[in-house]
């Protein structure tokens, strides 16, 4: 592993609130009937001592009960700070923490100064496992955010950051990686590595070799002392092979209610007025996204998964792509339709152009620099030669065209002229709700513009099963909600959409949902989606 030299980081702490710190150790199984003293507790991020102080009450009140002394307990908590400031805020609350609880100001001094170490827990996660426990609220950083040579060496020390990670990807990574046998991670965290792309390494690291015990969505509830747009849930994760799993989600008024209820009716998998909550005998497997916000939505999910086929499958000849990516829209897209030679001219589909269940053409052409074959010569085209140098500047600038000075003309994208004239469903990159349209064959898509293509359906019903709120079920349960309310309709969620056999649907059901679509009646699809699938109701 590469050395981490300690880094002063940008700030990226949330501090977490003592009634979900006290549910999350409960969880975690850090309570003073075990014998805390001789196991080995990390904290990752100490932040203002929201975690480390309340291990120290409980590791306190473990050697009471156990008659041990607690100067003997140097080594039974590790908490990491990489702010010198904040690391010496939370050894002086430490120490009030251990005088309050009677210890004698030089004892919680020499406690305190053992426990609360100022460094990087990432750089101390390399070495051999040590922890019984990881326990905490790592910090929420985009690597983007981070010094460039101190990211990529995070990214060579932790195999699981990949893409536009967050930082908080390797604390999961090192926590797993430090833990004994037997030994647990319990965090709260934003939740959107269950389910992005960037967290699909991390996942498939868990499913391979721990157990997923508890998954608890904390978005409604007051989890930090500040106001944060985090989509935080509580994991907890120990080490050995996969049993049952307890997916739940708090809801409002969850943090007045008596903990030992709470944490009771989550081992139970019992839900209650501010707890829903439901326990799976199976979990995930490899890097597949996790759509544990809602148990009730994953049950239905699993249902439908079961006896229906994706949306895109060589079975129906089905597929999903993305529309073409220029690297200079301001270039290669115009309502000019003098601008180069008119067979080098696509009329091309942007995601305003999508209204109902047609595509309302705007008048934007895609300047297309390929054929069939390839690329141009550009002195053949004469027009889109001149119009195309006159830019020459912008373009020659992009990085597809410094990898490439003599393809300088290049769109990121390949144009495949095939899809031109094939009919095809669109779908917006970016709405509210899921709301196809059909193109006849006579638009390109946009790269904010997702197509389905199908040798086996018709379009139209096609098009209905996915105007329905089923249709954009799965989206709710596999994307990730932006804020405003908005959803993401990209390929990989598309793919995750399940329907049933075109051939198991009547022609009589085939119609309405044909008509269903034509006249963009959502609640008409909705109801037939239903019947077809099989369900009463979608959850909220």
């Amino acid at each position: 592993m590469p050395e981490i030299a300690t880094v002063a980081l940008p700030a990226g702490v949330v501090f977490t609130k003592p009634w979900i710190v006290e549910i999350i150790l409960d969880l975690a199984g850090y309570t003073p009937e075990k014998r805390l003293f001789d196991a080995c507790a990390w904290e990752p991020s100490a932040g203002d001592g929201a975690f480390i102080r309340a291990m120290v009450r409980r590791l306190h009140d473990s050697c009471r009960k156990h008659r041990s002394n607690i100067e003997d307990a140097t080594d039974a908590l590790r908490a990491f700070e990489i702010d010198p400031e904040s690391a010496a805020e939370a050894r002086s609350a430490v120490e009030s923490e251990l005088i309050e609880l009677g210890i004698s100001g030089s004892v919680a001094a020499r406690l305190a100064a053992s426990w609360v170490i100022t460094g990087d827990f990432l750089e101390a996660s390399l070495g051999f496992p040590v922890a019984d426990y990881v326990i905490g609220n790592p910090p929420y950083i985009r690597l983007e955010e981070i010094p460039a040579d101190k990211a990529q060496v995070y990214r060579s020390a932790f195999r699981t950051m990949r893409g536009r990670s967050d930082l908080y990807v390797a604390f999961y990574e090192a926590a797993l990686n430090q833990l004994k046998p037997g030994g647990c991670c319990a965090y709260i965290c934003a939740d959107r590595w269950l389910l992005n792309d960037y967290g699909s390494s991390l996942r498939e690291l868990v499913t391979g070799g721990f157990n997923v015990r508890y998954i608890v969505e904390a978005h409604d509830v007051a989890a930090f002392e500040a106001d944060v747009s985090a989509y935080p849930a509580v994991t907890v994760i120990t080490t050995g092979r996969q049993s049952t799993a307890t997916i739940a989600k708090m809801l409002p008024g969850v943090e007045t209610r008596d903990r030992g209820e709470v944490v009771g009716a989550l081992k139970a998998g019992r839900s209650s007025e501010t707890l829903r909550c439901a326990t799976l005998d199976t979990w995930f497997s490899g890097d597949e996204p996790w759509p544990c916000s809602s148990p009730e939505r994953l049950g239905i999910l699993r249902a439908i998964e079961a006896r229906c086929i994706p949306l895109e499958t060589e079975t129906t000849g089905t597929r999903v792509g993305i529309g073409v990516a220029t690297g200079a829209d301001r270039v290669y897209i115009t309502k000019d339709s003098g601008a180069a030679e008119r067979d080098r001219l696509l009329p091309l589909a942007m995601g305003e152009d999508l209204s109902g269940p047609c595509v309302n053409w705007s008048g934007n052409y895609l300047v297309n620099p390929w054929t069939a074959e390839g690329l141009v010569t550009l002195s053949d085209f004469p027009k889109m030669e001149a119009y195309l140098a006159d830019h020459g500047d912008l373009l020659r600038a992009r990085r597809t065209a410094r990898d490439n000075p003599t393809k300088w003309h290049k769109t990121i994208d390949r144009v495949n002229l095939r899809l031109l004239s094939q009919p095809k469903l669109y779908i917006a990159d970016i709405r509210g709700r899921l709301e196809p349209a059909l193109d006849e064959g006579r638009t390109y898509p946009h790269h904010n513009v997702y197509w389905i293509i199908s040798r086996d359906w018709d379009l139209r019903v096609l098009g209905g099963l996915l105007l329905s709120d089923v249709g954009e079920f799965f989206v709710r349960c596999y994307g990730v909600r932006m804020r405003g309310g908005y959803f993401r309709f990209q390929a990989q969620y598309l793919r995750r959409i399940c329907v049933p056999p075109p051939a198991s649907i009547s022609a009589t059901a085939a119609k309405q949902l044909s008509d269903a679509f034509t006249k963009f009646d959502r609640a008409k699809a909705s109801a037939l989606a239903h019947t077809l699938y099989g369900i009463n109701a979608l959850p909220d």
